[in-house]
């Protein structure tokens, strides 16, 4: 199937004004837009794809959107589908960045949110139900997503369980359910491999060239240049999606006098509430930063350089490694081991939206472990009622996700209205 680059853009561009609820809801919303909807995917390949970018530093949700788009339309595809996926969430927060700086809270338009967030946790459920279906072929594929849940839940390291997963499925793929070319393409030649290595090395050379000429024109010193090294490495360590970082980048950036503990809780709160990764928080952290160390100019140049420091680096990835991932779904050990990680990545979904579940319909958490757990007295029971209506109407009912979003942040206005 042909995909027009107006058609990329235009889908790239809905799933970036509606990814709220981080990379669950937004690895949901792009196999609802992608596979299901427009189908240019088929579910085999996609939960390929994932299983790839799981594998990687730094966002997964928007290493995904990049890949799918490298795989439809190669390296324009991948640019389209990438950057439309950060840019709709990036604007918005920084708009709300200066409004946080200048007015100390975000406006009323967190009412719509509230409504919004009952869809996301919908979106959630419905993708648990979806991967589950795909995912869980044998025993063992269940074990792995219950075990994987669990273990995230009490603290595992994430890189570590995903690791774990990946090598009992190479040693063992059957057991998993894995057979050599699982998700091979349907009459659909992958783009070329050696334009695409070019191409991680022309991104490679974007990337730090920014840095490099703050470092040669304001010194390595400089706040900016601090920011996008400070992201830049991040890029390149962090596994486990924004979660992983918060606990480090919350210490690094108030010992360096960037922001408070409290501020950062504020801008993670900004990131779940508005469309797009969530380590939006990112560039939040480097208007912040700018901010402090210089007012709005800086601000601005700030959360720039610690997007682009964040998400740049998802291209040389995606350029890099993706000829390669098409090649190993023709390998059973290699198709064993990503089977596995998918198995995985149920668990992982499941411990993503207890996160969100218990932080968006609950005023309070219950802290066990490492876990935040909702504390079930203190629900907003209007949108745990107005999710599960949300959810019937997307699972059951196969409802427009674009009309289940509005109709949710209507009602979100109108229980702020009525003052619930």
């Amino acid at each position: 199937m042909s995909v027009s680059l107006g058609a990329l853009f235009r889908e790239s561009l809905k799933v970036g004004c509606l990814g709220f609820g981080g990379p669950a809801g937004q690895i949901a919303l792009m196999h609802r837009v992608f596979v299901d909807e427009r189908k240019w995917i088929d579910d085999a390949r996609f939960q390929h794809m994932l299983a790839f970018c799981m594998l990687l530093p730094g966002p997964e949700a928007q290493q995904l959107a990049t890949y799918v788009g490298w795989r439809l339309r190669g390296w324009a595809g991948a640019l389209i589908a990438g950057w439309m996926f950060v840019l709709p969430g990036a604007f918005i927060v920084l708009g709300l960045s200066w409004l946080y700086v200048n007015y100390g809270e975000v406006p009323l338009v967190a009412a719509a949110f509230d409504g919004i967030k009952c869809a996301v946790v919908a979106l959630v459920a419905e993708a648990l139900l979806k991967v589950g279906k795909r995912a869980l072929k044998t025993s063992t594929a269940l074990v792995i997503a219950v075990v994987t849940f669990f273990v995230l839940v009490f603290g595992a390291p994430f890189p570590l369980v995903i690791l774990a997963a990946a090598v009992l499925g190479l040693v063992a793929p059957t057991l998993v359910g894995a057979k050599a070319g699982q998700g091979a393409a349907e009459g659909q030649a992958a783009p070329n491999a050696s334009g695409a290595l070019a191409q991680a090395f022309l991104w490679l050379v974007l990337w730090l060239s920014p840095p490099a000429i703050i470092a040669l024109t304001l010194g390595t010193e400089h706040v900016l240049f601090q920011i996008a090294l400070l992201f830049s490495i991040l890029a390149c360590v962090t596994f486990g999606g924004a979660y992983a970082l918060l606990a480090y980048l919350t210490t690094e950036a108030a010992a360096r006098g960037w922001l408070t503990p409290e501020q950062m809780i504020d801008g993670l709160g900004l990131a779940e509430t508005t469309p797009g990764p969530l380590i939006l928080v990112n560039e939040f952290v480097g208007f912040l930063a700018g901010w402090s160390s210089g007012g709005l100019v800086l601000a601005f140049a700030g959360a720039a350089i610690a997007l682009w420091c964040t998400f740049a680096p998802s291209f040389v990835w995606i350029f890099a490694g993706a000829p390669f991932a098409e090649k190993l779904q023709r390998n059973p050990r290699a198709a064993g081991a990503l089977a596995a990680i998918t198995a995985a990545v149920l668990g992982v979904i499941a411990k993503l939206a207890l996160f969100f579940a218990a932080h968006a319909l609950f005023a309070r958490q219950i802290t066990f472990g490492p876990t935040a757990f909702p504390d079930l007295a203190s629900a907003y029971w209007w949108m745990v009622a107005l999710a599960v209506a949300a959810g019937v109407a997307l699972i059951r009912f196969k409802a427009n996700l674009l009309l289940v979003s509005a109709v949710c942040a209507l009602a979100g206005l109108a229980a702020r209205a009525a003052g619930l």
